[in-house]
């Protein structure tokens, strides 16, 4: 691959996105407060996660996450290991919090550096507030092994199904963090 400013070219032919979203029994305020508390993601990404798709480790300053607030993290997933350093780019109490991710993730087939975009968008609804996620995935510098069919469409689209899975159950543990932090029951 070429390198530009030592950024590897994208092997991706197309961004990859996911989206989901969860109802919250709390209200935004509440949601926002356990997102922007980056430490608490080692338990609604880690913890409660399934054991091969997970955060394993974080390192984050104390106090919520404000925009230049950066951590590095860790985790696993079924294809390797991910070493991570984000930037918060966005967060605006209540409403939206997003960092920036550049990841390495390393496979028994090679590695890959990724780029990757989390957006989480809170929205006040009549019972609490609505949890939207959007993950975009705009680089990978190279697709080892099974992360080639990413380019293939019909199994890319199989892939992103079950990566929207994991979202899904990321963001779900996210609420029920906040609602338990609420009392909510």
């Amino acid at each position: 691959m070429q390198q530009t400013s030592g950024v590897r070219a994208n092997a991706l032919r197309r961004e990859l996105v996911l989206t989901t979203e969860a109802p919250a029994r709390v209200g935004a305020e509440q949601v926002f407060d356990v997102l922007a508390d980056l430490r608490s993601h080692a338990v609604w990404s880690g913890e409660r996660q399934r054991p091969k798709t997970r955060l394993l480790s974080i390192e984050a300053p104390e106090g919520p996450a404000s925009v230049g607030t950066e951590f590095v993290s860790t985790g696993s997933d079924p294809s390797g290991r991910f070493t991570d350093r984000s930037v918060v780019t966005e967060a605006s109490r209540p409403s939206v919090l997003e960092f920036v991710t550049e990841a390495r993730l390393d496979t028994k087939h090679g590695a890959s550096d990724w780029t990757l975009v989390h957006r989480y968008e809170l929205t006040p609804a009549s019972d609490g507030c609505r949890v939207g996620y959007t993950i975009r995935v705009t680089r990978m510098s190279a697709l080892p092994g099974a992360l080639r069919l990413f380019n293939v469409p019909v199994v890319s689209a199989l892939l992103r199904a079950a990566a929207t899975g994991v979202a899904r159950r990321g963001v779900r543990n996210l609420v029920a963090c906040a609602e338990e932090r609420a009392g909510a029951r």
